[in-house]
């Protein structure tokens, strides 16, 4: 029963959570881009490539062995990668300014050197 009781701390602590929601979220974004990516920038590449589907562009080293470069589809999953970064970039940006901002600590008092102590100890027991 103690795993038990240890592995429900874990799993309910508010990272784990937290994380799982994030990985959950970002499964839909990436989907979302990779949609964007497909259906709404590479067409436009494609026009610039005689119509050609942008993805399948690709260099063949050999047609009887089928060896072939898909430069096309590396392109394309560049375009993802970059979309995202960006998005994530922006969202951390957006997010470190909903924070609060931590207050500066007023300064510490310094510590009395050994003459201020001497002198009160002196004013004390001239008291």
């Amino acid at each position: 029963m103690k795993i038990f009781k240890e592995f429900k701390e874990f799993a309910f602590k508010g990272n784990v959570i937290d994380m799982a929601v994030g990985v959950i979220i970002g499964t839909a974004f990436s989907k979302i881009v990779t949609s964007l990516v497909n259906d709404v920038i590479m067409p436009v590449f494609g026009s610039l490539t005689s119509g050609k589907q942008f993805a399948n562009l690709q260099l063949v080293l050999n047609e009887e062995q089928g060896a072939t470069i898909l430069y096309g589809n590396f392109i394309q999953n560049i375009v993802d990668f970059l979309i995202i970064a960006v998005c994530v970039f922006i969202f951390v940006k957006f997010m470190n300014k909903l924070k609060p901002k931590k207050e500066p600590e007023p300064p510490k008092p310094k510590a009395p050197t050994t003459e201020e102590l001497l002198t009160q100890i002196r004013d004390l027991l001239a008291k």
